[in-house]
């Protein structure tokens, strides 16, 4: 039978399959889940975990890991609140100090990890305890509320989510949201600095031996990774509000589990901003559907991280997949040229004309006849032999066993 998708398209295809059967799951046995008030719940809790899951998405492709972009996002965003209503900085500077604070602790993590050659998980590890301390001693172990919707200084929470006059929300965020992913792309795909990152993860021997500045490029994958933790810090207040001490612990999990379900590779050399973005909506949708089924915190933690397992689970599969070494039989080498000639033809076909192209229809449909008779063949040929093979084995084993066992009785 013909096969409709190749395996990489079908495996592309995996992760918004999941997205659509989980909404259409939750829709169908949660409380009230089709339903625009859940859908902009599910959008708001996107915003903070797909910034810092777009940056980690750098991180993971040159083969490292960062631990600490969640306590890096709630330590920047309670400083920045602490500066506006204890210091009293206006709130655009206490924004700009946000996205500062989250960018020192990219250059941090990347010194750490490119210059000092710590390992990725522990220098991360270190600057995830250092920023959780950071955060509570900046603001003395206190909250930091920012300015309601109402307020004066309200204006930035517009970015995020505009309330019209008849309390009906609009997620503008998922616009930024997207904004923010389509530049990640366009640098990991059509700049010099996304092919030297996607060559670090693949080989960093063979990348520092063709030139590239390994050094330069991995630290720089590390700052993306801080400045989207500083532009989840601000997404963060700007839905919520309120931001606690020593908060952000776990949302790393969140930003990894979705860049692996996206088909980022923890082997590193492999990623998909796009797909990154579809890992972010299911764990939104797993996060707001879970409670429409009046489940508790403690079941939604469960349930999380079994879809953490199942993405590392999910990417060790696609790295074995890849890395086998598929030998062709007879049959499989002779479908391969044959098709190869249909391409051939179908190439020659969309440029001719008149008896030519009745011509070249015919041989092609000779062909593919042809094709598939040989093919079936060959196959049914391949399988007696294998069965052959397997039946002279067992006569053979038996045989050894037989002589054993007179051996043995003499």
């Amino acid at each position: 039978m013909k096969k409709l998708f190749s395996e990489k398209s079908l495996q592309k295809l995996m992760a918004p399959a999941a997205l659509v059967i989980l909404y259409l799951f939750f829709g169908l046995f949660g409380r009230n889940f089709f339903s625009y008030a859940t859908l902009v719940n599910i959008f708001d809790a996107s915003y903070y975990i797909g910034f810092i899951a777009i940056g980690v998405t750098f991180v993971i492709i040159t083969g490292g890991i960062d631990l600490s972009v969640g306590t890096v996002m709630m330590c920047a965003s309670i400083i920045g609140g602490t500066a506006y209503v204890t210091w009293g900085w206006p709130m655009w500077t206490s924004l700009l100090l946000i996205l500062l604070i989250g960018t020192l602790f990219g250059v941090f993590n990347g010194i750490m990890v490119s210059r000092l050659k710590l390992p990725p998980f522990i220098a991360t590890l270190g600057t995830m305890m250092i920023s959780m301390g950071i955060g509570s001693i900046v603001s003395n172990v206190r909250s930091a509320t920012f300015p309601t919707r109402a307020g004066e200084d309200g204006w930035f929470k517009n970015i995020f989510k505009i309330i019209t006059e008849d309390y009906q929300s609009i997620p503008t965020g998922a616009g930024v949201l997207l904004l923010v992913a389509l530049i990640a792309y366009i640098i990991l795909t059509k700049t010099r600095m996304g092919r030297y990152i996607f060559a670090i993860g693949s080989n960093k021997e063979a990348a520092r031996l063709s030139g590239i500045n390994v050094k330069k490029w991995e630290m720089m994958a590390y700052v993306t990774s801080g400045v989207c933790a500083g532009i989840g810090g601000i997404a963060f207040p700007a839905v919520y509000t309120t931001v606690m001490p020593a908060q952000g612990q776990g949302f790393e999990l969140y930003a990894i589990a979705a860049a692996v379900i996206g088909g980022t590779s923890l082997s590193g050399g492999i990623g998909s901003i796009f797909g990154t973005l579809i890992g972010v909506y299911i764990i939104s949708v797993l996060r707001s559907g879970l409670p429409s089924m009046d489940l508790q915190a403690h079941y939604q933690t469960f349930f999380t991280g079994v879809v953490v397992i199942s993405a590392v689970l999910l990417d060790i599969y696609r790295n074995k997949r890849a890395s086998e070494i598929r030998i062709l039989s007879a049959a499989d080498r002779y479908r391969a040229d044959m098709n190869e000639k249909l391409r051939d033809l179908k190439q020659r076909l969309a440029s001719a004309a008149g008896d030519e192209a009745e011509g070249i229809k015919k041989e092609i449909s000779r062909l593919k006849h042809e094709r598939n008779h040989e093919f079936r063949k060959m196959k049914r040929e391949q399988k007696h032999t294998q069965t052959q093979i397997k039946k002279e084995e067992r006569q053979a084993e038996e045989e050894l066993k037989r002589r054993l066992e007179e051996e043995a009785g003499e």
